[in-house]
């Protein structure tokens, strides 16, 4: 089994990976109908937790040319920043980033992370958690009791969500740019109503990566260094 050297950048691992061949539909209902984009982002900020949350995972990530495995955390200061960091087994990987809602701030290496992650949506979705639409987008919604399903749609770009009710429920998130499929996120959230386990698939090349939630609890405020770059080695 290969694994990725230092450069290759697991939070390209968490926000990207891929798996090749083909993706079932979405599970959306019949009947999209127009929505307003005001609705949509009521719909999103309930997927938010109330609260700060130091969550921690296991990743395993798969790929043609090998794979890799390590563990990672997430610290989430509301409304919309991320502090995440992962390291390799053994030590033989670190990456690190600070994300606000759909731009990062900074990431550390920052050419592996330019290169690698495919979109933001995706990113947040592996969380649990759902972005709104653009602004001026063309929003329509569907539910049946059980599964609720949005469509976002600004320009050529295309995010769908599919929410099933229920605290052990899914969130599974589609993005699409210029009608080409990206990739997609199935997260799993247990009785608890907190998010379990979450796979990302990207399309544009083979590979997989699954994260296994090992604790997700309340935060208190975060060192003001949690938003500092980590300083160079030596």
């Amino acid at each position: 089994m290969k694994s990725f050297p230092a450069g290759t950048l697991p939070l390209a691992a968490t926000l990207l990976v891929a798996c090749g061949g083909s993706l079932a539909p979405l599970p959306i209902p019949v009947g999209l109908a127009p929505a307003t984009v005001e609705e949509a982002v009521a719909w999103a900020a309930a997927t938010r937790p109330t609260e700060n949350r130091d969550l921690r995972f296991r990743l395993s990530f798969q790929a043609e040319d090998g794979s890799t495995g390590g563990r990672g955390r997430a610290r989430l200061a509301l409304p919309d920043s991320i502090r995440f960091d992962a390291v390799g087994a053994l030590g033989s990987w670190r990456a690190a980033a600070f994300v606000i809602g759909d731009t990062a701030i900074w990431s550390d290496p920052e050419e592996e992370v330019r290169k690698l992650v495919p979109n933001y949506p995706l990113f947040w979705a592996m969380l649990g958690i759902a972005r709104s639409p653009a602004p001026g987008s063309t929003v329509r919604k569907v539910a049946d009791g059980i599964i609720t399903a949005w469509q976002f749609v600004s320009g050529g770009d295309t995010v769908e969500y599919v929410r099933e009710a229920g605290p052990a429920g899914r969130l599974i998130a589609e993005v699409r740019q210029n009608g080409r499929r990206i990739g997609r996120v199935e997260t799993k959230f247990g009785p608890d109503g907190l998010p379990a386990s979450s796979r990302l698939v990207v399309t544009q090349r083979p590979a997989k990566l699954d994260l296994t939630f090992i604790q997700n609890q309340k935060a208190a405020a975060f060192a003001p260094d949690t938003w500092t770059r980590p300083a160079p080695p030596g």
